[in-house]
Formats: structure tokens, C-alpha cells, sequence
């Protein structure tokens, strides 16, 4: 069985081809370069160019994109856009006029002379090529995808805010890490960048979606001095995003999720501190730029640490000299690849034919 694994964040994407009759270690693995950091280079290519840039495809991660966007426009480039690309930097289309970006039909953009960047988190055919390139068989049996959605909040509504209570929710709903394993048909429609990047998978082999952050601390169980601990914090430190929590097996005790750039050392330290100790606040995260906190179960709060402080993710070197003594965790070898580990567990969540041949080749460790 051979599922393909795509983690997608806002600096790199982490690949992992997954063959249930292969050793893990020998997997095929690539880290590339994210969607919006692709198209963040090629909006860059049209100004230094100064070409007129025309933007389609759907609604994808935004960051490097649109910060490239927006210097774009105040170089003095004209921007056009349709609909649904336009989302990828504002839910409120208004709002991506007021940027000075023209929104366009699909038709129209078709016929304006320009440099034309096609916004999708998921491009199967580059992966294929990169795959095809060393003789990899790119037949799959499923594909597990992920990335982190704030979802289209409604208006005067924070996405952070309304991206946390999409967490907070499911938690309450499901107390469990793989919770946030969905199948296409089940992803809200507010969900709408994890949707988007569902359907640009095709339909050639089963889809499952998990979000990036769940994935990511599901994945770091299946480290080995991880595993051994039944109560841990798990802290992903992405390079936009930290998502932290606190975890006996894989219940949730508490989560909180913020800006990995927005936080000082001094911060996540704290930060991680209380929120093991049930004291982190909702209001005090949201106040410091963050998306919020949640005590899911305060019967497992507990007044230290626990031994295990968990972390991986591409900005771990935050917290290596801290009192929170962490772990920097690489299961299987290779921590940009934990996501990929814990997209593999919520593939076999949702699809019970993959259950046991991903369980088996991985250990039961989760």
C-alpha cells in the first residue's frame, strides 16, 4: 500500500511516499518549497520584469505571497485577480480591492497581457514530475494532505478567533489528536483553503485531510522517547504558526495556538509553562497577536511540567536553551517529516482498509 503524504506550511512542503512493504526509513521524502513561497518568487519574477501580474487558480496559504503582493503594488504593479484567487488574501473581496488589486472573471483574465500566477496549495503535476525525475512510481493508493486553515470567518468576525474556535470545537466534539482526520465529504464548508486543496488532489486515489497542527503532534508521538511518555507537551514550531499542547496519550488536556514570529523565547517559555498548569488564558494569547487558548480537560492540568517537552518544527531553535528542557524530536529519523507520520495516522483514521498496514509499519506508538 503506497499513500502519499503532503504537508504544506508556509515555508516548505514536506512530502513523504509511504510504502507499507518498505522499511519507514527508506520512504521516498522530499522538503521543498512551500505553495505561497513558489508564488511569492514568481509575483516577484513579474515586477522585476515589469510585467502587469494576473492571478488565477483557487484559494490558497497566503504569508510569502501576499506580503510579495503588497510590495508589488507599491512598486507601483498592476494586479488583477479572479474571484477565487482573490480569496487567498482577504475572505472580503472588498478588502483585496482595497489593496489595489483588480478582480476579474476567469474569462477575462484569460485575454489580459501579463504574467500569469496560478495560486493552489496542492500541484500534483510537479510532484509527479519531481517523482517521475528518479523512477518512482507515481500510482497511489491514497493521498493524506494537510495545511492550516483559518477558514472564511464572516464579516467583522477575527480569523484568529474564528480559526481557534474551529479548533476548540472539534476538540470538545472528540477529545483525540486524530479527531481532526476528516474525510472530503466532512470538511465544513468554511473550511474553504482545505477544501480547495482536496480538490486539486483529483480524483485518482482516496483523499483524506488533516489539519497541520494536530498532524504534526501525532506525528512527534511516534518518537520513540516521545511514545515511552504517556503525558507530554507536544510544541510545533512552524515557521509561521506554534501550536502547543499538552497531551496524556493522545487526549488533549490543553492547546493553544499563535504567531511562532509574533512570540519571544521568554513568551513561549511561559507560555508552554501555564498552559500545562490549566493558568494560559484565551484573552491573554489573543491579546499578544496570538489565536487563543483552550483547557480541554482541567482534571489533567497538573503544577510542573511534565518530563517530556516535545518539539519539532523548522523554528525549534527558539526554546533549545530553555528551562523547558525540550526534546527536539525526529521520529523515524527526520523531524520535517513528523507531520507527514501523523497525516499517515488520520489517513488510516478515516479509511479502516489502511488501518492496519499503516499501524503496523509505523508501531504502534500513538
Amino acid at each position: 500500500m503506497r499513500i502519499l503524504a503532503i504537508d504544506m506550511g508556509t515555508g516548505t512542503q514536506d512530502i513523504l511516499l509511504f510504502d507499507s512493504d518498505q522499511p519507514v526509513e527508506n520512504s521516498v521524502k522530499m522538503v521543498l518549497p512551500s505553495a505561497t513561497e513558489i508564488a511569492a518568487r514568481r509575483i516577484r519574477r513579474a515586477g522585476a520584469i515589469g510585467r502587469a501580474l494576473v492571478l488565477d487558480g483557487s484559494v490558497a496559504g497566503g504569508g510569502p505571497c501576499a506580503w510579495a503582493l503588497e510590495a508589488f503594488l507599491a512598486a507601483g504593479g498592476r494586479a488583477f485577480a479572479t474571484p477565487e484567487a482573490a480569496q487567498t488574501f482577504d475572505d472580503d473581496p472588498e478588502r483585496v480591492r482595497e489593496m489595489g488589486v483588480t478582480i476579474v472573471s476567469a474569462d477575462e483574465a484569460r485575454v489580459i497581457d501579463g504574467e500569469r500566477v496560478t495560486l493552489r496549495d496542492l500541484d500534483m503535476g510537479a510532484i509527479r514530475t519531481a517523482l517521475l525525475a528518479f523512477e518512482v512510481d507515481t500510482k497511489f493508493d491514497g493521498l493524506a494532505l494537510g495545511c492550516l486553515d483559518h477558514g472564511a470567518a464572516p464579516p467583522g468576525v477575527s480569523d484568529r478567533l474564528f480559526r481557534f474556535e474551529h479548533l476548540r470545537r472539534t476538540v470538545a466534539a472528540r477529545n483525540d489528536l486524530l479527531a481532526f482526520a476528516m474525510l472530503p465529504g466532512d470538511l465544513p464548508e468554511y473550511l474553504t483553503r482545505a477544501r480547495a486543496m482536496v480538490a486539486s488532489a483529483g480524483s485518482d486515489a482516496p483523499v483524506a485531510f488533516m489539519d497541520t497542527g494536530p498532524a504534526a503532534a501525532l506525528g512527534a508521538i511516534h518518537d520513540e522517547r516521545v511514545a515511552a511518555c504517556e503525558e507530554r507537551v507536544v510544541l510545533n514550531l512552524g515557521n509561521m504558526h506554534l501550536l502547543g499542547f499538552h497531551l496524556h496519550g493522545r487526549q488533549i488536556a490543553s492547546l493553544f495556538e499563535h504567531h511562532t514570529g509574533e512570540l519571544t523565547t521568554a513568551q513561549i517559555e511561559s507560555f508552554t509553562q501555564r498552559l500545562a498548569a490549566g493558568s494560559l488564558t484565551q484573552d491573554e494569547v489573543f491579546h499578544s497577536k496570538g489565536h487563543g487558548a483552550y483547557h480541554a480537560d482541567r482534571s489533567l492540568v497538573c503544577d510542573t511540567l511534565p518530563p517530556m517537552v516535545a518539539v519539532t518544527g523548522p523554528q525549534r531553535e527558539k526554546v533549545r536553551q530553555t528551562a523547558l528542557h525540550p526534546t527536539f524530536v525526529a521520529p523515524f529519523g527526520d523531524m520535517m517529516i513528523s507531520g507527514c507520520f501523523g497525516l499517515l495516522r488520520g489517513f488510516g483514521e478515516v479509511y479502516p482498509w489502511a488501518r492496519e498496514p499503516i499501524a503496523q509499519r509505523l508501531g504502534l506508538l500513538a
